[in-house]
């Protein structure tokens, strides 16, 4: 009885390396690694293609210096010194005494809920594209926005370009 159990009693011989039947076993298995080492080329570059061009670095945020002044219901913000600013890509947050302004300023507008028609400046909807250096923007918090502005208060204004901070200002509000 043979002790090759797993191959059974008539199984033949595996081929004895060195023998014509192992070496035309190793040449059929070469078309076979070949083709798997293409393809698993192809699937890198195409990965490797997609992740830098679909993740491409965000634009970065511009750079400005930026005052604000708060007098009555109306608040100023100029544009000191830095990079211009694109008004369709910036946004505008409001908070008063800590607490946020239930409705926002909706930049660049001309009449929304919650203030009073016609900003100025880059915050009005027939402003140039961009904010430069020098230029100034106002806008005034309607009676029908909480929480309404009152002499004493602190108003904080937060700028933001593509949903990147530029600028937090703070000040207090003064009689108008």
């Amino acid at each position: 009885m043979s002790s090759r159990t797993s191959h059974g009693p008539n199984a033949p011989d595996p081929p004895s390396p060195g023998t014509p039947n192992a070496r035309r076993s190793a040449r059929a298995l070469a078309p076979l690694a070949g083709s798997l080492l293409v393809a698993m080329t192809v699937v890198l570059a195409v990965g490797v293609t997609a992740a830098t061009t679909l993740d491409s670095p965000a634009e970065p945020s511009p750079t400005a210096v930026t005052s604000m002044e708060v007098e009555g219901d109306r608040i100023t913000v100029t544009h000191d010194g830095g990079d211009p600013i694109d008004v369709d890509e910036m946004a505008v947050h409001v908070s008063v005494n800590g607490e946020p302004l239930d409705r926002q300023p909706p930049v660049p507008f001309f009449s929304a809920a919650g203030f009073r028609p016609g900003p100025t400046g880059a915050f009005n909807a027939a402003s140039d594209d961009e904010w430069v250096v020098g230029g100034s923007a106002s806008f005034r918090v309607a009676g029908t926005n909480d929480p309404f502005i009152q002499p004493g208060d602190r108003v904080e204004l937060r700028l933001s370009v593509r949903e990147q901070p530029i600028a937090t200002l703070e000040a207090t509000a003064r009689p108008g």
